[in-house]
């Protein structure tokens, strides 16, 4: 992916909330990794390791820690440009979307290759993509990207600025808020998992409900998200999920949460705000995740999580005692062994004493 264009280190700086320090005309292409970066290249120095190479550095600019000391010294020609930032990774990440913004095909929207339902309506400069099928009474908000292959159901409503990747499937009365991005393969409002025991056969109950997004929403590839049974499942403003996501029926996700790889929710779990699920973790159905938790690898939640609290293993349970368990299951055959000679020990004892 290439810049866009070439850009003024200080205008960056001020764009992305940093402190600015050396020549206000330097401007720079694009960025690279700290030890590859070139004069026209910003990059991102955040450990003491890069700190201390700062005078080797090829980069014609760097992004460093508020902590950093010599910010100052910086201000001579001869050196990088420097950004002194509170968060360096966010200012950095605020200064690539800069650099290199998203581009998209450009299809318009009077593609015979389309189809649209009745009462179809469609705000400014939409860009929808061949083969794409559109229901019934669905509104699509202005400046809208919606890449080829995808289906929309009726009675659906996008956002402002909403891009919808290839091969997405997006059911009936579903709501996706302005900016939210929903990547390739991902299936938005499917029947929730829902079926009565009768005897030896299930009873399947209908899903009546629908999924909302709210606004600045990521979701990943290959994410499920199901329709509620009755109201909505619904995915907070800011929520990030990366792929092969699964969310089920009447889930709750609290805003600017974050659902990594594969984390799987059952129905009517409650996801609080700010809450980080790692990696193939997952709630059972019906818990309450607090604001503010997190949720380590692999970890399995089965009750209730308070605010705050950071869990391991499976079933979940506090970090801190998690690591001292792992630290001793190694042991585990050792101290077995201890633990019969001391039984054997003490059944000698106990015969003497007789």
């Amino acid at each position: 992916m290439n810049a866009m264009t070439n850009r003024k280190v200080s205008a960056l700086a001020q764009e992305a909330g940093a402190q600015f320090v050396g020549d206000p005309e330097k401007a720079v292409a694009g960025a690279a990794p700290f030890e590859s970066a070139g004069p026209e290249d910003i990059t991102l120095a955040e450990s003491p390791k890069y700190l201390k190479e700062l005078d080797k550095t090829g980069a014609g600019a760097v992004i460093v820690p508020e902590s950093f000391k010599d910010f100052e010294k910086y201000a001579g020609a001869e050196r990088p440009c420097l950004l002194r930032a509170k968060n360096p990774r966010a200012v950095w990440a605020r200064i690539m979307q800069v650099l290199y913004p998203t581009r998209h095909p450009t299809w318009g929207a009077n593609d015979s290759m389309i189809h649209t339902g009745k009462n179809f309506r469609c705000g400014k400069d939409p860009n929808i993509g061949p083969y794409c099928v559109i229901g019934d009474d669905v509104t699509i908000g202005d400046r809208a990207v919606i890449y080829p292959l995808v289906s929309i159901g009726d009675g659906c409503v996008l956002g402002d600025d909403v891009v919808v990747y290839p091969n997405v499937t997006i059911g009936w009365g579903t709501r996706i808020g302005n900016r939210s991005v929903i990547h390739a393969g991902t299936v938005i409002g499917k029947d929730g998992f829902g079926f009565a025991p009768d005897g030896e056969k299930w009873e399947k109950i209908p899903q009546t409900g629908i999924v909302q997004i709210d606004d600045d929403v990521e979701i990943g590839a290959l994410n499920t998200i199901d329709r509620a049974t009755f109201g909505k499942t619904r995915i907070g403003s800011g929520v990030k999920t990366d792929n092969q996501v699964q969310i089920a029926h009447n889930v709750t996700v609290g805003e600017n949460s974050l659902l990594v790889a594969k984390v799987g929710v059952a129905g009517s779990t409650r996801i609080g705000k700010n809450v980080i699920m790692a990696a193939r973790s997952g709630a059972s159905q019906h818990v309450v995740i607090g604001d503010g938790a997190v949720i380590g690898p692999t970890a399995g939640v089965a009750k209730d999580v308070p605010a705050g609290a950071v869990l391991s293993g499976a079933p979940a349970y506090d970090h801190r005692r998690w690591l001292r368990v792992q630290r001793i299951i190694p042991e585990l055959p050792e101290l077995k062994k201890k633990i019969d000679q001391l039984e054997k020990m003490l059944e000698k004892m106990s015969k003497k004493e007789l």
